[in-house]
């Protein structure tokens, strides 16, 4: 079969185009026939080596963290899924591969498509809606009637992580591109921000939560919008100690991380905040509750209309990190 492939780690997106063997499942797993894969900025980083402190790879490594396809085959042990389910998932961090023609994946990774969307659609929304999901829940323990705000939230993730907290009794404040902003409210935001003519920092009341979807170039507005003892969670800025413990890491990961993340905690306990970082990981059961969120809100997420194939890798991992994509970027294979 076809994957999309690296030899080593590297500052250039340059993939291979592979040949290799179609897996053979295990009994707790799914063999799935890949219809959708999504580009990520984690596909990016992963080429780059970023996140190899958190998940090392052997190489060659097969790109690709999320997708929708069929399944083909079904392991001995696996009883909630039958051949020709469609199906959709983000992948075991360990075991990722979603840029190939088949995926062998444990069955506990994966859930049935929302009944509202195609393959495409589906293939954008297990990560993002993953990442939204776990951060609420788990990092956050948010509760009904507090406040989040979302700096740059009118993109793919924002339009999962918005539905999810209203689904949550959240008061959810939005900052992003003019553009989106007729989108982002129809998705459940209760206000927005134009980040083009209003600055946040100088206009938001204090708010509970802000989850970060920019870095390091916003942390420090962010956290001055954060009510004492509120939380920043950030997906694109550093891993820090409460990560590494938290993710029950080894003693020498959570020095490392420790270090890295000593000036982000230093600036969050000065305004008397919590800073937390998040990896998302694979469940199958949160993508059954997610998926139960998208149908009752008929969420659909954007897609560029730009349709690639495995052999045009390379230009779709760097309209990735590199260009201006008008929603999901994604492989069409089987």
């Amino acid at each position: 079969m076809k994957a999309v492939q690296i030899k080593e780690y590297s500052q250039n997106i340059d993939p291979q185009i592979n040949e290799i063997a179609k897996p053979k499942i295990e009994d707790n797993q799914i063999l799935v026939k890949v219809v959708s894969a999504a580009v990520n900025p984690l596909d990016i980083m992963d080429i780059k080596g970023e996140v190899k402190l958190m998940q090392s790879y052997k190489m060659p490594l097969t790109l690709g963290n999320e997708l929708s396809g069929v399944v083909e085959e079904v392991g001995a042990q696996v009883s909630n899924f039958k051949v020709g389910d469609k199906v959709y998932t983000r992948l075991p961090i360990p075991h990722i591969g979603a840029f190939a023609q088949y995926v062998a994946v444990d069955a506990r990774a994966v859930a049935k498509m929302p009944q509202n969307l195609d393959f495409k659609m589906a293939a954008a929304a297990a990560l993002t809606g993953l990442t939204a999901y776990q951060g609420l829940n788990d990092i956050l323990h948010a509760q009904p009637g507090q406040t989040l705000f979302i700096p740059g939230g009118s993109g793919s993730f924002g339009q999962m992580a918005i539905p999810i907290a209203k689904s949550m009794g959240l008061y959810v404040i939005v900052s992003g591109s003019p553009r989106a902003k007729e989108q982002t409210l129809a998705a459940g935001a209760d206000e927005f921000l134009d980040y083009k003519t209003q600055n946040y920092w100088e206009e938001l009341s204090p708010v509970d939560y802000v989850i970060d979807a920019i870095g390091m170039s916003e942390f420090e507005h962010e956290l001055s919008v954060i009510k004492p003892g509120g939380t920043l969670l950030s997906l694109k800025a550093m891993p820090n100690y409460q990560f590494a413990k938290a993710n029950q890491l080894p003693w020498y990961k959570k020095l490392i991380f420790g270090l890295a993340g000593h000036k982000l905690d230093k600036l969050a306990k000065q305004h008397q905040v919590n800073y937390r970082f998040i990896f998302v990981k694979s469940s199958g059961e949160q993508l059954q509750k997610i998926t139960e969120i998208i149908e009752k809100n008929n969420i659909q997420p954007a897609v560029d209309p730009t349709i690639f194939s495995l052999n045009d890798a390379k230009q779709a991992l760097e309209l990735v990190a590199n260009g201006h994509p008008k929603g999901k970027v994604e492989f069409q294979i089987n």
